[in-house]
């Protein structure tokens, strides 16, 4: 009998561990565990897991791109939301530039910055779409028409060499295809059946449609393209139409859909194909028709399905699918430690195993009720510390937690309750410092205790533009803002600020601003307007930053989280409440939020967050 030296020329490695090299570890690595006593090797594992939630809740997207570089355009219900594009990275959704004509139930194809749509429909009123358009990754153009005016999910292919094949129009269903050479679309050959709402997968010479509704019925039938001609290929195992697809001619997924008659049941089914027969599993979390993916031309072993009907309650999920050896754990928050005393409004700042929060509102009675109470948080609890010498809410508080500042604040009722009073910390007691320059409140600070940084908030003559610099015995001027704002997020630290969203005393501004020491300058728009306030922020820099929750009149609370990468922001996992007037922040690896007011009474939760992380995870070779 030969051994593996003999057939492979080389010896199965020898380690303790269960990895050959994490740096380079790769499927179909094996080796021996000497630990364990057992072989091991990475062996890929098909799983679909959660992804961060869209901006607007819809279904029917045109869709391009790879799962870490997607296109999801237009979209049901329309026209207010048809027009909207929106670009994937693999952490979160961010804004696109709009499609030049609202619509939705297309084809696409093609990548994130080569992208492509043509047809689909748009109502009211009611009207089929020939129109074509091309994506460079941040406008889109219109191009030469459709032949035939048309709408079904649908498509496959690349900017320069796409396919379109069935569909509905006003008479009925249709099986012509037609081909798109970069330039314009010339007819093909026609497929066997005629249906709509299909799946797609592939190139144009080599491309596949499966599924789809041959009114009344619904098809598992598979049809596959040389670019000339149709053949008839393996079914399904699950008729369905409204599905979503993904991958090339002999590696393609197809998931979620509709079965009917007789009704309408969701799908949460997942098949793959090798090119020779389809395989069920693992299923979809959500069963979901009318759902998009990014139609990758890459394979199997990764897709994106997001969308979907009925919306909004499915319109904004994404799922990711992952055929490897590495495990993905999704982004998410879980509940952390009660704090002692339940507030708002109070300073604060990360990260999360050392945390800190002090003063803040706890609305005794219905009236405001400033307190002076300091809680510090080790990851699982809060121990509570000195108190101010002032009490107050809405401070700027800054530093770690054994060396900070708390600046400013509001020590209503009586009066006006502007603050210029500075307080520092060290651990335990809270002393006197240099009083603040401006008697303010609800501005927001980020740094150290001897290189801080405060500005913005609320000044008895109205909303401020001014930055102030603390060495940690004087404050000195800095650059101002842009925009008057208070309530603002922010932090990071005293050459490289950060702050966004707030409140300019009439408007919500999605406005960022990054400060370099000396001046503050404009960058990445926030997707929510709202107002922030963090109280301090929570170990985030200029280009990692976690802005969650938040307020904006009539009485809207947000559980919205996005991530900023220094030039944009993105969607990632909604915090479990709706919460404004908390304190924290964070990074895309961690986070904390601290306290709220919900429009009832202050609370005394906290949220922890844990960014997306994988991990390689070894199977045992069994012979047995």
């Amino acid at each position: 009998m030969s051994t593996y030296k003999e057939l492979k020329g080389l010896r199965v490695k020898y380690v303790p561990t269960d990895t050959t090299s994490p740096s380079t570890a790769a499927a179909g690595d094996v080796w021996y565990n000497t630990a364990s006593g057992q072989l091991k090797g990475y062996v890929g594992q098909s799983a679909w897991s959660a992804g961060s939630p869209m901006l607007l809740p819809l279904q029917y997207r045109f869709g391009g791109g790879t799962p870490t570089a997607t296109f999801a355009a237009g979209g049901s219900p329309s026209p207010a939301a048809g027009v909207a594009t929106e670009e994937y990275d693999g952490t979160g959704w961010s804004a696109g530039g709009d499609i030049g004509t609202s619509r939705y139930g297309g084809g696409s194809a093609g990548t994130l910055t080569a992208g492509l749509i043509f047809g689909g429909y748009f109502d009211p009123p009611a009207a089929t779409k020939d129109e074509t358009e091309e994506y460079d990754g941040t406008s889109w153009s219109e191009q030469n028409d459709l032949n035939t005016a048309r709408y079904s999910q649908g498509g496959f292919g690349t900017q320069t060499a796409a396919v379109y094949s069935n569909g509905w129009n006003p008479g009925g269903q249709v099986a012509d295809t037609e081909e798109y050479n970069g330039t314009s679309w010339s007819e093909g050959t026609n497929s066997s059946t005629s249906r709509g709402d299909i799946g797609t997968a592939g190139t144009l010479t080599a491309g596949m449609i499966f599924g789809g509704g041959t009114s009344p019925a619904v098809t598992a039938e598979t049809e596959l393209y040389d670019g000339t001609n149709w053949t008839t290929g393996p079914s399904m195992n699950n008729a369905r139409m409204q599905l979503g697809g993904s991958g090339i001619q002999t590696a393609a997924l197809a998931f979620g859909g509709r079965y009917t008659p007789p009704g309408s049941v969701l799908r949460a089914y997942s098949e793959s194909y090798d090119g020779t027969s389809w395989v069920e599993g693992p299923d979809l979390a959500t069963a979901r028709r009318q759902l998009s993916s990014n139609r990758s031309n890459t394979g199997n072993s990764a897709a994106l399905a997001f969308g979907g009907n009925p919306a909004p309650s499915t319109g904004t999920l994404t799922e990711e699918f992952n055929n490897s050896f590495k495990v993905v754990t999704a982004g998410a928050w879980a509940s952390g430690g009660t704090f002692n005393t339940a507030r708002h409004g109070m300073g604060g700042f990360g990260p999360v195993s050392a945390a800190l929060i002090c003063g803040g509102n706890t609305l005794a009675g219905g009236s405001d009720t400033p307190t002076g109470v300091t809680e510090e948080y080790d990851g699982s609890s809060w121990t509570e510390s000195g108190d101010f010498n002032t009490a107050r809410y809405y401070v700027s508080c800054f530093g770690t937690q054994t060396a900070a500042v708390a600046v400013g604040g509001d020590s209503r009722p009586p009066g006006d309750g502007s603050q210029t009073t500075n307080e520092e910390y060290d651990g335990s007691s809270w002393t006197a410092g240099e009083a603040y320059p401006a008697a303010t409140s609800q501005s927001i600070g980020g740094g150290t205790l001897t290189a801080g940084l405060s500005w913005g908030g609320s000044l008895p003559g109205g909303v401020g533009v001014s930055t102030f610099e603390y060495d940690g015995t004087d404050w000195t001027a800095g650059g101002d803002l842009n925009t008057a704002i208070r309530w603002s997020g922010g932090g990071a630290t005293q050459t490289a600020g950060i702050s966004y969203g707030g409140f300019t005393g009439t408007a919500w501004p999605v406005q960022t601003e990054e400060y370099n020491g000396s001046s503050w300058a404009t960058a990445g728009n926030m997707l929510q307007a709202r107002q922030t306030y963090s109280g301090g922020g929570g170990g985030n820099t200029q280009t990692d930053t976690l802005g969650a929750g938040g307020y904006k009149t009539p009485a809207a609370f947000f559980a919205d989280t996005e991530l900023y990468n220094g030039t944009s922001w993105s969607t990632a996992p909604n915090l479990a409440t709706a919460r404004g007037y908390g304190t924290g922040g964070g990074t895309s690896s961690s986070g904390i939020l601290a306290g709220s007011y919900a429009g009832t009474s202050p609370v005394g939760t906290t949220e922890e967050f844990t960014g997306e992380t994988s991990a390689d995870t070894a199977s045992t070779i069994d012979f047995d």
